[in-house]
Protein backbone atom coordinates (compact mmCIF):
# COMPACT_ATOMS: atom_id res chain seq x y z
CA UNK A 1 0.00 0.00 0.00
CA UNK A 2 1.48 3.41 -1.34
CA UNK A 3 1.98 5.93 1.80
CA UNK A 4 3.05 9.29 2.47
CA UNK A 5 5.29 10.92 4.84
CA UNK A 6 6.14 14.72 4.25
CA UNK A 7 9.31 16.37 4.02
CA UNK A 8 9.01 19.96 4.98
CA UNK A 9 11.67 22.83 4.68
CA UNK A 10 13.98 21.35 2.59
CA UNK A 11 16.85 23.15 1.50
CA UNK A 12 18.68 21.80 -1.87
CA UNK A 13 22.31 21.52 -2.01
CA UNK A 14 22.09 24.41 -4.82
CA UNK A 15 20.37 26.69 -2.09
CA UNK A 16 16.39 26.13 -2.96
CA UNK A 17 14.37 25.66 -0.21
CA UNK A 18 11.34 23.89 -0.50
CA UNK A 19 8.63 23.99 1.68
CA UNK A 20 7.12 20.83 1.36
CA UNK A 21 8.50 17.50 -0.30
CA UNK A 22 5.50 15.07 -0.69
CA UNK A 23 7.66 11.37 0.01
CA UNK A 24 5.54 8.54 -0.94
CA UNK A 25 6.69 4.85 -0.02
CA UNK A 26 5.72 1.36 0.67
CA UNK A 27 6.17 -1.42 3.14
CA UNK A 28 7.22 -5.29 2.61
CA UNK A 29 7.13 -7.91 5.14
CA UNK A 30 7.38 -7.51 9.06
CA UNK A 31 6.13 -4.43 10.18
CA UNK A 32 7.77 -1.37 10.56
CA UNK A 33 10.22 -1.40 13.74
CA UNK A 34 9.67 -5.22 14.70
CA UNK A 35 12.57 -6.72 12.54
CA UNK A 36 15.36 -5.08 10.87
CA UNK A 37 14.99 -2.98 7.93
CA UNK A 38 16.46 -2.75 4.49
CA UNK A 39 16.10 0.27 2.54
CA UNK A 40 15.96 -0.68 -1.54
CA UNK A 41 16.46 2.01 -3.72
CA UNK A 42 14.76 2.07 -7.50
CA UNK A 43 16.15 2.24 -10.41
CA UNK A 44 15.42 4.88 -13.22
CA UNK A 45 11.83 3.69 -14.50
CA UNK A 46 11.22 1.89 -11.29
CA UNK A 47 9.13 2.71 -8.68
CA UNK A 48 8.25 1.13 -5.01
CA UNK A 49 6.64 -1.75 -6.06
CA UNK A 50 9.13 -3.91 -5.53
CA UNK A 51 7.25 -7.63 -5.05
CA UNK A 52 4.20 -8.77 -6.26
CA UNK A 53 2.03 -8.47 -9.94
CA UNK A 54 4.26 -6.12 -11.20
CA UNK A 55 7.35 -6.36 -8.91
CA UNK A 56 10.91 -5.54 -10.13
CA UNK A 57 12.74 -7.52 -7.79
CA UNK A 58 10.48 -10.61 -7.54
CA UNK A 59 13.72 -12.70 -7.93
CA UNK A 60 15.19 -11.34 -5.10
CA UNK A 61 12.62 -10.15 -2.72
CA UNK A 62 9.84 -12.25 -1.06
CA UNK A 63 9.33 -15.01 1.76
CA UNK A 64 11.86 -17.42 1.54
CA UNK A 65 14.30 -15.32 -0.94
CA UNK A 66 17.21 -13.72 -0.39
CA UNK A 67 15.84 -10.71 1.18
CA UNK A 68 13.11 -12.91 3.07
CA UNK A 69 9.71 -10.85 4.35
CA UNK A 70 10.12 -13.35 7.00
CA UNK A 71 13.01 -11.74 8.46
CA UNK A 72 12.91 -8.45 7.14
CA UNK A 73 10.63 -5.45 6.88
CA UNK A 74 11.59 -4.20 3.55
CA UNK A 75 11.07 -0.13 3.02
CA UNK A 76 11.24 1.50 -0.59
CA UNK A 77 10.91 5.34 -1.23
CA UNK A 78 10.01 6.64 -4.45
CA UNK A 79 12.44 9.00 -5.68
CA UNK A 80 10.33 12.49 -5.70
CA UNK A 81 9.54 13.56 -9.27
CA UNK A 82 9.12 9.61 -10.87
CA UNK A 83 5.07 10.32 -10.57
CA UNK A 84 4.29 6.84 -8.99
CA UNK A 85 2.08 8.81 -6.48
CA UNK A 86 0.04 9.74 -9.42
CA UNK A 87 -0.37 13.46 -7.80
CA UNK A 88 0.75 15.89 -11.12
CA UNK A 89 1.82 18.67 -8.87
CA UNK A 90 4.49 16.42 -7.50
CA UNK A 91 6.03 16.03 -10.54
CA UNK A 92 9.49 18.23 -10.60
CA UNK A 93 8.73 21.64 -13.06
CA UNK A 94 12.25 22.03 -13.22
CA UNK A 95 13.91 18.53 -13.54
CA UNK A 96 17.58 20.28 -12.35
CA UNK A 97 15.81 21.17 -9.13
CA UNK A 98 17.41 18.16 -7.14
CA UNK A 99 20.23 15.74 -7.63
CA UNK A 100 21.25 12.56 -6.20
CA UNK A 101 22.79 14.12 -3.27
CA UNK A 102 18.94 15.70 -2.42
CA UNK A 103 17.56 12.66 -3.19
CA UNK A 104 19.62 10.81 -0.35
CA UNK A 105 19.26 14.02 2.31
CA UNK A 106 15.03 13.65 1.18
CA UNK A 107 15.10 10.21 1.87
CA UNK A 108 17.32 10.50 5.37
CA UNK A 109 14.73 12.92 6.17
CA UNK A 110 11.92 10.74 5.20
CA UNK A 111 13.37 7.73 7.54
CA UNK A 112 13.53 10.38 10.83
CA UNK A 113 9.94 11.31 10.40
CA UNK A 114 9.09 7.47 10.15
CA UNK A 115 11.33 6.78 13.43
CA UNK A 116 14.16 4.86 11.58
CA UNK A 117 17.27 5.11 13.37
CA UNK A 118 19.68 2.43 11.72
CA UNK A 119 19.23 0.23 8.33
CA UNK A 120 20.31 -3.61 8.34
CA UNK A 121 21.20 -2.73 4.94
CA UNK A 122 20.73 -0.08 2.02
CA UNK A 123 20.59 -1.27 -1.13
CA UNK A 124 19.54 -0.66 -5.28
CA UNK A 125 21.23 -1.09 -8.23
CA UNK A 126 21.89 1.74 -10.96
CA UNK A 127 20.96 5.04 -10.10
CA UNK A 128 19.26 3.59 -6.70
CA UNK A 129 22.71 2.48 -5.78
CA UNK A 130 24.13 5.64 -6.49
CA UNK A 131 21.63 6.78 -4.41
CA UNK A 132 22.18 4.28 -1.90
CA UNK A 133 26.72 5.69 -1.82
CA UNK A 134 25.34 8.99 -1.16
CA UNK A 135 23.07 7.87 2.21
CA UNK A 136 26.14 6.58 3.47
CA UNK A 137 27.91 9.17 2.92
CA UNK A 138 25.69 11.44 4.37
CA UNK A 139 24.88 9.43 7.37
CA UNK A 140 27.76 7.43 7.89
CA UNK A 141 26.61 5.50 10.74
CA UNK A 142 23.10 4.70 10.00
CA UNK A 143 23.36 1.70 7.44
CA UNK A 144 24.74 -1.79 8.62
CA UNK A 145 25.69 -3.24 4.90
CA UNK A 146 25.65 -1.13 1.80
CA UNK A 147 24.92 -2.90 -1.26
CA UNK A 148 25.82 -0.80 -4.49
CA UNK A 149 24.68 -2.92 -7.39
CA UNK A 150 26.00 -2.08 -10.94
CA UNK A 151 26.21 1.38 -9.84
CA UNK A 152 29.13 3.90 -8.42
CA UNK A 153 29.89 6.09 -6.02
CA UNK A 154 29.93 8.75 -8.92
CA UNK A 155 28.99 9.80 -12.46
CA UNK A 156 31.69 8.74 -15.15
CA UNK A 157 32.60 11.06 -17.97
CA UNK A 158 30.80 8.05 -20.14
CA UNK A 159 28.01 8.44 -17.96
CA UNK A 160 27.44 12.02 -18.39
CA UNK A 161 27.87 11.35 -22.02
CA UNK A 162 24.92 8.98 -21.87
CA UNK A 163 22.84 10.74 -20.46
CA UNK A 164 23.62 13.98 -22.52
CA UNK A 165 22.52 12.12 -25.35
CA UNK A 166 19.64 11.29 -23.36
CA UNK A 167 18.43 14.78 -22.33
CA UNK A 168 19.10 15.62 -26.11
CA UNK A 169 16.32 13.40 -27.09
CA UNK A 170 14.25 14.30 -24.12
CA UNK A 171 14.29 17.74 -25.41
CA UNK A 172 14.53 17.46 -29.32
CA UNK A 173 11.77 14.45 -30.27
CA UNK A 174 8.30 14.36 -31.40
CA UNK A 175 7.57 11.40 -28.37
CA UNK A 176 10.14 12.40 -26.40
CA UNK A 177 9.88 9.40 -23.64
CA UNK A 178 9.68 6.73 -26.58
CA UNK A 179 12.90 7.49 -28.50
CA UNK A 180 14.68 7.99 -25.17
CA UNK A 181 13.96 4.60 -23.87
CA UNK A 182 15.01 3.44 -27.48
CA UNK A 183 18.19 4.88 -27.32
CA UNK A 184 18.57 3.85 -23.23
CA UNK A 185 17.88 0.08 -23.97
CA UNK A 186 20.90 -0.01 -26.29
CA UNK A 187 23.10 0.53 -23.12
CA UNK A 188 21.21 -1.55 -20.82
CA UNK A 189 22.04 -4.90 -22.93
CA UNK A 190 25.14 -5.45 -24.87
CA UNK A 191 25.32 -6.95 -28.40
CA UNK A 192 25.77 -10.76 -27.25
CA UNK A 193 22.83 -10.13 -25.28
CA UNK A 194 20.84 -8.97 -28.62
CA UNK A 195 22.44 -11.75 -31.19
CA UNK A 196 21.31 -14.60 -28.24
CA UNK A 197 17.94 -12.93 -27.92
CA UNK A 198 16.57 -12.75 -31.12
CA UNK A 199 19.46 -13.65 -33.44
CA UNK A 200 18.44 -11.56 -36.21
CA UNK A 201 14.97 -12.66 -36.96
CA UNK A 202 12.45 -11.47 -38.99
CA UNK A 203 8.63 -10.66 -37.45
CA UNK A 204 6.65 -11.00 -40.73
CA UNK A 205 3.56 -9.68 -39.10
CA UNK A 206 4.83 -6.36 -37.98
CA UNK A 207 7.66 -6.72 -41.50
CA UNK A 208 10.62 -5.70 -39.40
CA UNK A 209 13.20 -7.53 -37.24
CA UNK A 210 11.82 -8.65 -34.07
CA UNK A 211 14.83 -6.41 -32.58
CA UNK A 212 13.19 -3.41 -33.74
CA UNK A 213 9.90 -4.58 -32.75
CA UNK A 214 11.37 -5.22 -29.14
CA UNK A 215 12.81 -1.63 -28.96
CA UNK A 216 9.61 -0.01 -30.48
CA UNK A 217 7.43 -2.35 -27.84
CA UNK A 218 9.74 -0.81 -24.73
CA UNK A 219 9.44 2.77 -25.80
CA UNK A 220 5.40 2.55 -26.21
CA UNK A 221 5.51 0.76 -22.86
CA UNK A 222 7.65 3.46 -21.00
CA UNK A 223 5.40 6.09 -22.71
CA UNK A 224 2.57 4.80 -21.18
CA UNK A 225 3.71 5.12 -17.46
CA UNK A 226 6.31 7.08 -17.30
CA UNK A 227 6.04 11.32 -18.00
CA UNK A 228 8.55 13.32 -19.80
CA UNK A 229 8.83 15.57 -16.30
CA UNK A 230 9.62 12.09 -14.65
CA UNK A 231 12.47 11.13 -17.07
CA UNK A 232 13.99 14.83 -17.52
CA UNK A 233 14.72 14.57 -13.38
CA UNK A 234 15.66 10.97 -13.26
CA UNK A 235 18.21 12.12 -15.86
CA UNK A 236 19.22 14.44 -14.31
CA UNK A 237 19.66 12.63 -11.09
CA UNK A 238 21.28 10.37 -12.60
CA UNK A 239 24.39 12.75 -14.06
CA UNK A 240 24.56 13.84 -10.94
CA UNK A 241 25.94 11.17 -8.30
CA UNK A 242 28.84 12.10 -6.88
CA UNK A 243 29.63 11.43 -2.81
CA UNK A 244 32.82 13.85 -3.41
CA UNK A 245 31.19 17.31 -4.13
CA UNK A 246 31.54 18.62 -0.67
CA UNK A 247 34.89 19.01 -1.90
CA UNK A 248 36.43 16.06 0.07
CA UNK A 249 38.36 12.94 -2.25
CA UNK A 250 36.36 9.79 -2.05
CA UNK A 251 38.85 8.12 0.15
CA UNK A 252 38.05 11.12 2.84
CA UNK A 253 34.34 9.82 2.70
CA UNK A 254 34.69 6.32 2.17
CA UNK A 255 36.91 5.99 5.12
CA UNK A 256 34.25 8.01 7.51
CA UNK A 257 31.58 4.99 6.31
CA UNK A 258 30.94 2.46 9.14
CA UNK A 259 28.66 0.26 6.71
CA UNK A 260 30.13 -3.32 5.44
CA UNK A 261 30.18 -2.36 1.91
CA UNK A 262 29.49 -4.83 -0.40
CA UNK A 263 29.80 -3.88 -4.18
CA UNK A 264 28.46 -6.11 -6.87
CA UNK A 265 29.14 -5.10 -10.81
CA UNK A 266 28.11 -6.77 -13.96
CA UNK A 267 31.14 -8.37 -16.04
CA UNK A 268 29.05 -7.03 -19.56
CA UNK A 269 28.21 -3.51 -18.05
CA UNK A 270 28.36 -1.00 -20.61
CA UNK A 271 26.70 1.69 -18.67
CA UNK A 272 27.86 1.72 -14.86
CA UNK A 273 31.58 -0.67 -16.00
CA UNK A 274 32.85 -3.29 -13.95
CA UNK A 275 36.37 -1.29 -14.67
CA UNK A 276 35.26 1.30 -12.09
CA UNK A 277 33.88 -0.57 -10.05
CA UNK A 278 37.37 -2.22 -9.66
CA UNK A 279 39.01 0.63 -9.66
CA UNK A 280 36.79 1.57 -6.06
CA UNK A 281 37.29 -1.37 -4.33
CA UNK A 282 41.23 -1.04 -5.02
CA UNK A 283 40.89 2.21 -3.20
CA UNK A 284 38.75 0.76 -0.49
CA UNK A 285 41.10 -1.73 -0.01
CA UNK A 286 43.54 0.30 1.66
CA UNK A 287 41.48 1.89 3.76
CA UNK A 288 38.83 -0.23 4.85
CA UNK A 289 38.78 -4.27 5.86
CA UNK A 290 35.01 -4.48 5.78
CA UNK A 291 34.58 -4.60 2.11
CA UNK A 292 33.60 -6.96 -0.27
CA UNK A 293 33.52 -6.87 -4.37
CA UNK A 294 31.13 -9.59 -6.45
CA UNK A 295 30.66 -10.02 -10.24
CA UNK A 296 27.73 -10.95 -11.91
CA UNK A 297 29.11 -13.19 -14.75
CA UNK A 298 26.29 -12.39 -17.53
CA UNK A 299 26.09 -11.16 -21.37
CA UNK A 300 22.82 -9.24 -21.01
CA UNK A 301 24.87 -5.86 -19.04
CA UNK A 302 23.62 -3.48 -16.88
CA UNK A 303 20.13 -5.07 -16.68
CA UNK A 304 21.57 -8.07 -15.53
CA UNK A 305 20.66 -7.38 -12.01
CA UNK A 306 17.26 -7.68 -12.80
CA UNK A 307 17.42 -10.59 -14.66
CA UNK A 308 20.13 -12.78 -12.60
CA UNK A 309 18.49 -13.48 -9.56
CA UNK A 310 20.68 -17.26 -8.85
CA UNK A 311 24.08 -14.95 -8.91
CA UNK A 312 22.95 -12.58 -7.23
CA UNK A 313 21.51 -14.44 -4.39
CA UNK A 314 24.44 -16.69 -4.10
CA UNK A 315 26.48 -13.05 -3.81
CA UNK A 316 24.18 -11.74 -1.15
CA UNK A 317 23.53 -14.40 1.00
CA UNK A 318 26.00 -14.02 3.66
CA UNK A 319 24.68 -10.86 4.27
CA UNK A 320 20.86 -11.98 4.47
Amino acid sequence: MLQKVEVNNYQTLSGELLSNVQLSYEIFGQELHTAPIVLVNHALTGNSSVIGERGWWNGLIGKDKCIDLNHYTVLVFNIPGNGYDGVEENLLVDHTLLNAGDIARIFTAGLEALGVKELYAAIGGSIGGGIAWELAAFCPQMIKHLIPIATDWKSTDWLKANCLVQQQILNNSRNPVHDARLHAMLMYRTPQSFRQKFDRTYNEDKDMFNVESWLLHHGDKLNQRFSLSAYKALNYMLTNIDITRNGKSFTEVASAIQSEIHIVSVNSDIFFTADEDQRTFEALKKIKKNVTYGIIDSIHGHDAFLIEFEQLTGLLKNVF
